[in-house]
């Protein structure tokens, strides 16, 4: 039996909106909201195979989170509030367990919008592949959205991850830069439908020893210039392997950090029942 434990970390002291995983998207909590997520993508797999046993976690450092998770039915586990990332915080809960998974996915608890079948695409891929260090969901984007994404980063330049993949998808850099730099840009717009440049989203499922491994490194170099977790990976010679999925016209937004962002969620949400 493969055991997979998703956690999602769940922090209540965030500085820009304390109680964050508490606040309310249209009359929901944003935990309960990322909760459910995580269930309906445990379902779809589940639902297929007889021989995957997957848990959902809540991990946070505040017993009002932990109230709060008990009562909408999720297993919550007390972590320490000395936890630098939710990475960290991922793995201290994971290790409280009498059976330590297999493999352990990070959901974000600050992402609402996040497709279930993302989750489930990360599964499945390492369910195939059980020899696989660290997986990873990412996005073709259109040439209008990559022109979005270059206004952005007028404002926000470090707003928006890329990455460049290699054989087999395996990603090869990760950069707040929009990479690949493409030469002859105009002759593929003309001809391709899609660019060349991929977005990463934030999930992140690591084999157990992994992330163990992960948080025994030392911060890496390219790490702390461009501010990703992910390059210590790489530039430690782990391989990460990128998922191609695919918004199909549903919203991205890549998380909710402060009252504005909440306005927005609630918009996108109204606008997603609209056209449902």
């Amino acid at each position: 039996m493969m055991k997979i434990s998703i956690v999602i970390p769940a922090r209540y002291a965030s500085s820009r909106l304390p109680g964050k995983p508490l606040s309310l998207i249209a009359g929901r909590s944003m935990l309960q909201r990322v909760y459910d997520i995580a269930k309906e993508a445990t379902e779809s797999i589940t639902a297929k195979s007889t021989n995957v046993k997957i848990e959902i976690l809540i991990a946070t450092e505040d017993k009002r989170i932990i109230e709060h998770a008990e009562s909408i039915g999720a297993v919550a586990i007390l972590t320490s509030d000395k936890c630098k990332t939710g990475t960290d915080r991922t793995l201290e809960a994971v290790l409280q367990l009498n059976e330590t998974p297999d493999f352990v996915i990070n959901l974000q608890g600050d992402a609402p919008l996040t497709p279930a079948d993302f989750i489930a695409d990360v599964l499945k891929t390492f369910i195939k592949d059980p020899s696989l260090q660290v997986v990873t969901p990412v996005t073709q984007l259109s040439w209008s959205e990559v022109d979005l994404l270059k206004e952005h980063k007028k404002q926000t330049p470090f707003s928006g991850t890329t990455v460049a993949l290699g054989k087999n998808n395996n990603a090869l850099w990760f950069s707040k830069n929009i990479i690949p730099a493409i030469r002859k840009e105009d002759d593929l717009r003309r001809t391709e439908r899609l660019s060349p440049i991929y977005r990463h989203i934030g999930i992140y499922g690591y084999a157990l020893s992994a992330l163990k491994k992960f948080t025994e490194l030392p911060p890496s170099h390219y790490e702390e210039l461009e501010g990703l977790e992910q390059l210590r990976f790489l530039e430690n010679g782990y391989n990460i392997k990128a998922v191609v999925v695919d918004y199909k016209g549903r919203p991205a937004m890549s998380g909710v950090d402060s009252p504005e962002d909440i306005i927005r969620a609630e918009a996108l949400l109204n606008n997603m029942e609209e056209v449902a």
